[in-house]
């Protein structure tokens, strides 16, 4: 019996981050901010989609379609660990796995067009999108679980210093979900270096920022 199995893309996300440097680490954790589910012409069904609109969000399982490594590693280097310590590659939501699968819940903000609009997504645009689930809170949600990273504790959110001069030069619609964005630290969990220039894209502009201490100031906003 063979052991693969080919999965058909379904559905692509339409996102405002064309590359992977600043999307959040997981999904939910900027509610602001939007995209879209387009579905492929062979799955453009709107029958499929009757009875989704009785649900408030749904699990995407999709593709980790910029993961370059061709094999997969059985112990990887999370960076909620800063980097430096290994631990067995079932115990992340690293890319670099088997089958390089990953799965994101999201709220539905409204089914139209055979399109689903969704928010809290953490997918550049572009991804390939498997297969799609509703959301099932009375058992999906676990309260008394645990995990991993408990030990370990959050960062705090940064200050966000946006210069007025920039601020006409960001749509207002997506003012708040950048900033919510910057807050979180786009950097690498290893990276802290208060001299270095970052930057990013973000619907349609090109972002570039420093942090110190506690504090990100976003230097530059260019389209």
């Amino acid at each position: 019996m063979s052991n693969t199995r080919t999965l058909k893309i379904i559905a692509r996300i339409k996102s405002d981050f064309p590359t992977k440097f600043g999307i959040p680490r997981q999904s939910g954790l900027v509610p602001s901010l939007t995209a879209k589910i387009v579905f492929e012409k062979e799955f453009r069904y709107p029958e499929a989609l009757n009875g989704l609109e009785n649900f408030s969000h749904i699990w995407l399982i999709w593709g980790f379609s910029e993961a370059k490594q061709k094999n997969w590693s059985p112990t990887v280097r999370p960076p909620r660990l800063g980097g430096n310590k290994k631990v067995g590659v079932f115990a992340t939501r690293s890319p670099f796995r088997p089958n390089s699968l990953a799965l994101s819940a999201v709220k539905i903000e409204k089914i139209e067009n055979c399109e689903i609009f969704i928010s809290g997504a953490d997918l550049m645009d572009g991804t390939p999108i498997y297969d799609i689930k509703p959301y099932l809170p009375a058992v999906d949600a676990l309260p008394s679980a645990t995990d991993l990273f408990d030990r370990i504790a959050e960062k705090e959110p940064l200050e966000v210093v946006i210069p007025t001069e920039f601020t006409d030069r960001i749509p207002t619609e997506k003012f708040e979900p950048l900033k919510e964005i910057l807050a979180l630290d786009p950097r690498p969990a290893y990276q802290n270096d208060s001299e270095r220039v970052y930057g990013f894209h973000f619907s349609g502009l090109e972002i570039k920022f420093k942090v110190e201490e506690k504090t990100l100031t976003v230097l530059s906003v260019q389209k």
